[in-house]
């Protein structure tokens, strides 16, 4: 339940214009919101719309969303202390599984997205990290907090990490993941999150 409501959260994290403009593009806040106006021009594209074209369309979107999110940093901070213990091949594996598992959650919402707006409330910069605080208003004026932790690489603002409702996403996972890998293994990690692809792939091949 906790992860339908993260999720849901996340659906309006890039997707919803913001009511402040900023002079500079290198801000986080600025950077987010060109990844908005990316993601708000594909579901905006006629040439995009309808089922025959869903592969095509979430090709698009998982491009335009793998520019901010920093999955591997997302990944590393998600399994914590069991990272270290990964091989190389096993890190890179894990890093597509994650990555493959949030842009496919966020892409099934964000498809039905209606006209909810997010408000920016504040940015705060350290150095090479930085937080954003916003707020989305629905229809029903229920404000939802969200705040994005990002990380500077190479001149970019990345997300590494989103808090919604005073809910951090990598720490939700990471206890989940540890759960399991402390129970069983992380063998039995991966496999679950294979099967969760399998059964992913084989629901968009159905429609």
């Amino acid at each position: 339940m906790m992860i339908f409501k993260l999720f849901f959260a996340l659906l309006f994290i890039f997707t919803f214009i913001s009511d402040i403009s900023y002079a500079y593009a290198d801000t986080p806040t600025q950077q987010v919101r060109q990844t908005v106006d990316k993601v708000l021009d594909i579901l905006r594209n006629k040439e995009l719309k309808g089922p025959e074209k869903t592969k095509e369309r979430r090709t698009v979107i998982r491009r335009a969303i793998s520019e901010r999110f920093d999955f591997e940093e997302m990944a590393k901070r998600s399994l914590a202390l069991h990272w270290k213990k990964r091989t190389p091949e096993e890190k890179k594996e894990f890093v597509q599984l994650y990555a493959d598992l949030l842009e496919r959650s966020y892409i099934k919402r964000i498809e039905s997205y209606t006209d909810e707006k997010i408000l920016y409330l504040n940015e705060k910069i350290n150095g090479e990290y930085a937080e954003v605080d916003t707020k989305i208003v629905t229809k029903r004026n229920v404000e939802i907090p969200i705040e994005y932790r990002l990380l500077k690489k190479n001149g970019k603002w990345e997300v590494y990490d989103v808090v919604i409702e005073g809910v951090s996403l990598v720490n939700n996972y990471r206890t989940q993941f540890n759960k399991i890998i402390r129970t069983d293994s992380y063998e039995e990690l991966v496999r679950r999150m294979k099967n969760k692809q399998e059964e992913e792939l084989f629901e968009e091949k159905a429609k």
